[in-house]
């Protein structure tokens, strides 16, 4: 899309939100500065369509601008305790009750992708039983009786993305330019990292990979799980798994069953993601009510493996710590670990960040997610990020949200959700793990090894022709390569003793 284009549909997306009363809307004029009510009372001369609640214009509003805006739209819908219970209801058909496309286009979809007619393939292909913005869900089941839930993407969906993306990409950089205390938050790489993981859910043969991988993950841990790909029904625009047990938590009755545990399920919501992250570096990063399948007693299963993160060794590491510090309220170390791994300034004094840290966490710890105000919590931590100069960090964009959603998710499973009581066993288990005397040797003999390799890669390869002077240095190196070599093996062997 060209810049002129995107400035276009820029506009437009404001207009539509002036229109809505979505942008300033009116409900909140009692907590605008003057200048900003002033603002307000001006843009609502042109807002047509005032009826309904904040979060049903909102919703109106977003459900227009496209698949990038609907997005955004899911995870607000996760966060009542933030924007509260009705707002969060009011946004919720954006998770998966969006119009879905004909049943022509579907099947037509399918048989170029699979290479047969639909009706060959599957016994009684449904209507669509669900519909979100990149794709739609259909019921059906294979020959020999399976049942399975056939994913197809919207038609012309790749258009859209590229236009909202030229426009989310185009806003970013006019924040940067215009906000100077925004650019902090590096709207640009933000938009970047949304924009890439929106790009990968155009191909559902990455997705269905995704799902695979995710499935073996997650059967490690037992806290959640995932339907089985049907490779033979995979397609870059079609996606066949076998059909999810329990029922989907956007709907109400979901919470209802008999015989449902809500705080097994809860936790489980909340282990899941921790152990995916911490244990194996990927995790499923798109974990709204739409994509959850809840059963008796406390079963989860998740659909929808489009956007998936990944964590490094030294991210995990610090989460860990980070959380562990938390844990044990050990607001020192968790300052310390924000500065070892580059998110404060070295500027700052770790002693102060501390203190911040500790005014943030003693108030909630312990407590029950209903007495905790999360909307005051977040407005502390932002006022902190901004005191100590902390930029956002894009490669954890996708974690902090998912973090975001999850949690959201869980405190309305379970409105007493103590996550730090849930997170707990997660993070035990990692630190026992990597961060034991045994673990710490066998680290050290592992980078002793590496630095072994090294030095006899870079001996064996030829070496420009020197005239040297004094022969008798060569001894003396021999010696430190020998030494070297003594240390990575007595490191390596006392890693396999004490393994």
């Amino acid at each position: 899309m060209s810049s002129l284009g995107a400035y276009v549909r820029l506009f437009g997306a404001g207009w539509t939100l002036v229109r809505n009363d979505a942008l300033l809307p009116r409900e909140l004029d009692a907590y605008y500065s003057p200048m900003v009510r002033l603002a307000a009372n001006s843009l609502r001369l042109f807002a047509t369509r005032r009826s309904g609640r904040p979060g049903e214009r909102l919703a109106r509003s977003l459900e227009g601008l496209g698949p990038v805006a609907i997005k955004l739209g899911q995870l607000l819908s996760t966060r009542g305790d933030i924007f509260g219970r009705q707002f969060a209801e009011d946004m919720g058909h954006l998770k998966d009750r969006l119009p879905p496309f004909p049943m022509p286009e579907a099947r037509a979809l399918i048989a170029q992708e699979l290479g047969r007619p639909a009706d060959e393939i599957f016994v009684g292909l449904s209507a669509p039983v669900a519909a979100a913005s990149l794709a739609q869900a259909h019921e059906a089941a294979l020959p020999d009786g399976r049942r399975v839930a056939v994913k197809v993407l919207r038609p012309g969906i790749e258009r859209r993305v590229a236009a909202d993306s030229a426009v989310l990409e185009l806003a970013a950089r006019l924040i940067e330019r215009i906000a100077a205390p925004l650019r902090r938050l590096e709207p640009v790489k933000f938009a970047q990292t949304v924009v890439r993981a929106t790009e990968l859910e155009l191909d559902l043969r990455l997705e269905a990979a995704g799902a695979d991988e995710l499935a073996e993950v997650m059967a490690r841990d037992g806290y959640m799980s995932a339907p089985k790909v049907l490779w033979e029904g995979v397609g870059k625009r079609v996606l066949t798994m076998e059909w999810a047990d329990g029922m989907p938590l956007s709907d109400e009755a979901a919470l209802s069953q008999p015989g449902l545990d809500r705080k097994a399920l809860a936790d489980n919501l909340t282990r899941a993601f921790l152990a995916q992250a911490l244990d194996h570096g990927v995790f499923h990063a798109d974990l709204h009510e739409g994509n959850l399948f809840a059963a008796a007693p406390a079963k989860l299963t998740a659909v929808d493996f489009g956007i998936v993160g990944r964590l490094g060794p030294v991210e995990r590491r610090y989460l860990a710590e980070i959380l562990w510090g938390f844990l044990q309220r050990d607001y020192p170390r968790v300052a310390q670990v924000h500065f070892d791994a580059g998110y404060v300034p070295r500027k700052h004094s770790v002693a102060a960040f501390a203190q911040a840290l500790r005014a943030v966490g003693e108030p909630v710890f312990g407590q029950k997610a209903n007495a905790v105000a999360m909307s005051r919590v977040l407005t502390q931590l932002f006022e902190i990020t901004a005191l100590y100069d902390m930029h956002l960090r894009p490669e954890l964009v996708l974690l902090q949200k998912t973090m975001m959603t999850v949690e959201g998710v869980a405190r309305r499973i379970d409105p007493e959700h103590d996550i730090w009581a849930a997170s707990e066993p997660v993070v035990r288990r990692w630190i026992a793990r990597e961060l034991s005397p045994v673990s710490r040797v066998k680290q050290f003999a592992a980078e002793a090894e590496t630095a072994l390799r090294n030095i006899a890669r870079m001996a064996a390869e030829p070496q420009p022709a020197v005239v040297v002077e004094a022969e008798p240095e060569r001894p003396a190196a021999l010696l430190w390569f020998a030494l070297g070599a003594a240390v990575a093996g007595a490191a390596f062997l006392a890693g396999m003793w004490l393994g």
